[in-house]
């Protein structure tokens, strides 16, 4: 119970976590990255090449994997198609994030080439008491980054300047927390 924010909705800024289109001008994403590495270490990606049906797709296989007993749960598979769009993805932004660093964009990758990703899939179903409502809890990703994948019921904050801040759910969008590792390097 002590994890859980206590969250007042009226604390809540009008600040969002950046969206930040990976299509077009390579300076512009290597700024724009850079900067909501080191001012949010969150920002949500569009255009990011991840094809949107197997979003979408996974999203179904989520609801249907959730909604069978746990004796057919422990059966289930991962699907490899999406955790290898995802890890694409991961590599493309570490490569970003190096530029924005003045880096060479593989000076990281050496380190990453090992099977070093993981697919996981949590599901919180929407609580008619939001104050009452666990979720994750306040926490901090270890790795270099998370990419999220949020349905459409929402309820992710991201806490800067003593405030949490609501992430908008968009289907489009992909979330990328910025972990420890990564950090690190800012």
């Amino acid at each position: 119970m002590e994890n859980r924010p206590n969250v007042n909705v009226a604390a809540i800024g009008p600040e969002e976590v950046p969206v930040i289109d990976l299509s077009g001008d390579i300076e512009r994403i290597v700024e724009e990255v850079g900067n909501a590495c080191k001012e949010w270490g969150f920002f949500q990606v569009i255009n990011h090449g991840v094809p949107l049906h197997l979003l979408e797709a996974m999203k179904e296989t989520s609801k249907e994997f959730f909604d069978q007993p746990m004796d057919e749960k422990k059966k289930a598979k991962r699907d490899e198609e999406y955790a290898g769009e995802m890890e694409k993805l991961a590599f493309k932004l570490m490569e970003i994030i190096c530029l924005s660093l003045g880096l060479p964009g593989g000076r990281l990758k050496g380190y990453f080439e090992e099977q070093t990703s993981f697919l996981r899939i949590n599901h919180y179903p929407p609580c008619p008491f939001s104050d009452l409502t666990l979720g994750c809890g306040r926490h901090k990703d270890f790795d270099f980054l998370t990419v999220l994948a949020q349905d459409d019921v929402g309820g992710l904050e991201v806490k800067r300047n003593g405030k949490w801040v609501p992430v908008k759910p968009d289907p489009t969008a992909l979330i990328i927390n910025v972990g420890d590792i990564c950090q690190v390097c800012f």
